[in-house]
């Protein structure tokens, strides 16, 4: 029987070639493109700006023709003056769509594209929502001998909040604290740092030395998608307790990335205050809020389903729609060269 569909491949290295259809998948789609579209955005705008760009930019699109265009999937790989990104590898098919016959010959021909333009040991990880990041490792561990962990570096579920699922709750107090959620500033340099240092201590093999920690914190302040939560304790005085960063963000959907509260501060519910706030604030001027939540994070999971992020209610029966679970799986440490996300 004749094929009803014919596929293409095309490899782009300017974010400004990327076509318009492209474009238009990740606009009705921000939250599953919320690991690409971000960083188009940002290396589209240098571009128009005539500015320098981190080396290294590329993303793969397979695109169907059937009675309309059909974006596949997109593969992007990668970097920011931080580090080279893990692939990341998005399909906005539904999951009907999804089947192993559907999935599996259009990653070899992202595999036979990416190994054209890439080194093999630049391919450290690959996040993706779940099967597609279980054929992808397959596949590339056949192509390239290379073998994936067995245990994915994370698992977790893409959730979200709007303005009508967002709970706003008045914060909690203590008798004896004073609490502080507010923008970092430039002061807070220092222990910002070492948050984001605790964090990274957390999400091997992602660790980060102190000065690598204080180069990341340096960004997040001056780019202004930070905010922290100071502790007035009578006997320690000010700390800083906890953060939270939002670092990939379009128009209608700005997405968290990272939550870290000192272990010496966890108790005090400082996590779920800051994220509330940061929502609020958040929520003003974009759509959604986005975050991913690991499945063995089960404490995390009750801080954010109290805030208003669906999906997450251990009750829960059924998915909702728009809610997604994705994997990262890691490739054999000895054979790549790690980055950062």
């Amino acid at each position: 029987m004749p094929s009803q569909y014919s596929s293409s491949v095309n490899v782009y290295h300017h974010a400004s070639d990327l076509p318009p259809e492209v474009i238009t998948d990740f606009e009705k789609h921000p939250v599953t493109y919320n690991t690409i579209y971000p960083h188009v955005l940002k290396c589209k705008n240098l571009e128009a700006q005539g500015l320098s760009i981190q080396d290294g930019q590329m993303w793969i699109v397979i695109t169907s023709y059937t009675s309309e265009i059909c974006i596949d999937f997109v593969l992007s790989c990668t970097e920011t003056r931080m580090g080279k990104y893990p692939i990341f590898i998005v399909t906005s098919r539904p999951l009907s769509v999804l089947s192993d016959d559907f999935i599996a010959p259009r990653l070899n021909l992202l595999i036979e594209e990416l190994r054209h333009d890439v080194d093999d040991r630049r391919i450290y990880s690959v996040f993706a929502q779940d099967n597609v990041a279980r054929w992808f490792a397959r596949l590339w561990t056949e192509s390239t001998g290379i073998d994936s962990y067995r245990e994915p570096y994370y698992a977790a579920k893409l959730s979200f909040c709007t303005p009508s699922t967002f709970i706003n709750r008045s914060s909690t107090t203590h008798p004896s604290l004073t609490f502080i959620v507010r923008p970092a500033v430039e002061d807070d340099r220092c222990a910002v740092a070492q948050l984001c240092h605790g964090f990274a201590s957390e999400s091997e093999p992602f660790v980060l030395d102190e000065q690598r920690a204080l180069d990341e914190a340096t960004d997040l302040i001056r780019n202004n998608i930070i905010w922290v939560h100071e502790v007035l304790h009578p006997e320690r005085g000010t700390e800083i307790a906890s953060l939270v960063a939002f670092t990939r963000n379009s128009d209608a959907v700005a997405t968290i990335t990272k939550v870290y509260t000192n272990p010496n501060s966890r108790g005090l519910g400082c996590a779920q205050r800051l994220v509330r706030r940061v929502c609020k604030h958040l929520l003003q001027s974009h759509d959604k809020v986005a975050l991913y939540v690991a499945h063995n994070n089960p404490a995390a999971s009750r801080v954010y389903h109290r805030v208003g992020f669906i999906g997450l209610d251990p009750e829960i029966r059924h998915i909702p729609e728009g809610v997604e679970f994705w994997t990262e799986y890691g490739f054999d440490r000895g054979r790549v060269d790690l980055g950062h996300w």
